[in-house]
């Protein structure tokens, strides 16, 4: 770049406009660029955010894939047995991608105080049950130990521990209904060792887990029969094919289903996230841009003069067209720096503070999760500054119908 090139950059880079007439068109800029990033950033974190913890819990309380007779598919409860000995337990050699397979089985009945009753679903599992899921949501006490010849041991949500004003080692009656192996209801006293609290309301209410041993013995089955197998998968992402896999590989009196098919409002609502996230983002980058190119156009229009007098000393159009872009481009990226300085503090202090709270009997969460990746963070800060960059293309090009004679004598 040349000599009065180099002076015109250091002119508009510097701080010379700060008492100028753009200077309030700058700031405005400037901050509309971060506001922009900051409420891209809150949109991404917290869309994702939802999407990975509902689809967590609902997989922490029924698995990624359940394998199931027919007969019991479209229930939560286990109707007809199933035969443990299969040839994708304990190993589901034949797909790859799997995290563990678990035996479980669920039977109907009512929990009951001298003052009160709650009906539960009990989910009996057994030693090879993965507790990740309800380690980290448990508020009291531990989780049950099955290794034992027979354990009245169950965890109970802090959902039906509040409604029957229950509390921690406290003993609890349950009733279960009869089925076609027992004639009458059965009674049968459990010791409550540990509380959890996922937020998943619709589970909370309901699911109390305990063993498997327990629910084969109120259905009389045998040691080797279960209601069914949980799949965890080791990438969510990857369900719906790993799904159509377990299918093809277990027998044909058996059927899959993910929870995205079990559940399908559940998928298809916090699918619509994404919608939302995008229109937020193309909204934020277009209001950006807009600012962006007032900026642009205020900047040229103050400096006419000086653009007359570079193009009469023989600097070409596109030589002043840079020097206007290349510090359109210094105010975006000082816009992205505060933007990002603000958004992800304000993403830091709901990850470990949960200011915000929300009811999870709508949203399935007790507190707005976040979550936001680095490359998310910089997909979003490369795509603003490229797009916001592309759209003061065009209108620098009025630097080019600038006369030099003209804007000399304007000045």
């Amino acid at each position: 770049m040349n000599y009065e090139l180099f002076i015109a950059k250091r002119i508009i880079a510097g701080k010379k406009y700060k008492n100028s007439i753009s200077s309030p068109i700058i700031k405005i800029a400037i901050t509309a660029i971060a506001l922009g990033i900051i409420i891209m950033l809150i949109a991404v974190a917290t869309g994702a955010g939802l999407q990975y913890k509902i689809r967590d819990k609902m997989a922490g309380f029924q698995g990624h894939v359940q394998i199931t007779n027919y007969e019991n598919n479209n229930s939560n409860i286990s109707i007809t047995a199933i035969n443990k000995n299969q040839d994708f337990y304990p190993e589901f050699s034949s797909v790859s991608g799997i995290k563990n397979v678990q035996i479980f089985a669920n039977k109907a009945g009512l929990l009951r105080t001298e003052t009160d009753f709650e009906g539960i679903i009990f989910k009996g599992v057994s030693t090879d049950y993965d507790w990740t899921f309800f380690k980290e949501y448990l508020v009291a006490g531990k989780i049950p130990n099955f290794n034992q010849l027979r354990t009245k041991e169950v965890l109970l949500s802090q959902t039906i521990v509040n409604r029957l004003q229950l509390k921690l080692n406290d003993t609890i009656l349950a009733t279960f209904i009869k089925n076609k192996n027992s004639k009458w209801p059965s009674n049968r006293k459990y010791t409550i060792v540990g509380i959890y609290n996922s937020g998943f309301a619709e589970f909370d209410k309901n699911m109390m887990i305990g063993d498997l041993r327990e629910v084969q013995k109120l259905n009389k089955w045998t040691e080797n029969e279960v209601g069914g197998f949980e799949v965890l998968l080791d990438n969510f992402d990857n369900i719906e094919e790993k799904g159509a896999e377990i299918y093809s590989n277990i027998g044909a009196t058996l059927n899959s289903k993910t929870i995205v098919d079990r559940y399908p409002t559940v998928f298809e609502w916090i699918n619509l996230f994404d919608n939302n996230v995008w229109f937020i983002i193309a909204i934020m980058i277009l209001i950006a841009g807009i600012n962006m190119i007032t900026a642009l156009l205020v900047l040229i229009l103050e400096r006419v003069q000086m653009i007359g007098i570079l193009k009469a000393l023989g600097s070409q159009n596109s030589s002043i067209r840079k020097v206007f872009l290349y510090n359109a481009a210094y105010l975006i990226l000082k816009g992205l720096l505060w933007g990002n300085i603000i958004g992800l503090s304000i993403i830091g202090i709901q990850h470990f503070f949960k200011v915000i709270t929300l009811d999870p009997e709508t949203y399935y969460v007790s507190t707005m999760p976040v979550y936001i990746s680095i490359g998310t963070i910089l997909a979003l800060n490369v795509g603003t500054l490229i797009l916001c960059f592309l759209m003061l293309i065009i209108p620098s090009y009025i630097i080019t119908k600038i006369n030099p004679s003209k804007s000399i004598k304007f000045a």
